[in-house]
């Protein structure tokens, strides 16, 4: 099995910044991408950015130029630093991580939760 554990989640006002980390521990060897989700209240969980273990990255049109996705492999950690953050920001982060064998990303952490004020 696959662990994951968030942590850097807090409030911060608009404009500010935050920087989320991602630790896994378990089965490393089946994972390959790793990334982070996030959940607003009464929306659907949507894609923030992933990293892939060749260090390929991808983020949603609403965080490009904001957000920053990096990995440590060594560390086995995951970071997501989130700058000029805006209150439409405000959400539970999940990080999670793709399973080598379907491709899918079948395990998450627990959620951070990250709230910005006006």
């Amino acid at each position: 099995q696959v662990q994951l554990v968030e942590s850097g989640g807090g409030l911060v006002q608009a404009g500010g910044s935050l920087r989320l980390s991602c630790a896994a521990s378990g089965a490393i060897f089946r994972i390959n991408a790793m990334g982070w989700f996030r959940q607003a209240p009464g929306k659907q969980r949507e894609l923030v950015a992933t990293i892939a273990s060749g260090g390929t990255t991808m983020y949603a049109d609403s965080v490009k130029g904001r957000f920053t996705i990096s990995r440590d492999n060594a560390e086995n950690t995951v970071y997501l630093q989130m700058n000029s953050l805006k209150p439409e920001d405000t959400a539970v982060y999940y990080c999670t991580a793709q399973r080598k064998s379907t491709g899918s990303y079948d395990y998450w952490g627990q959620g951070t939760q990250v709230t910005v004020s006006s």
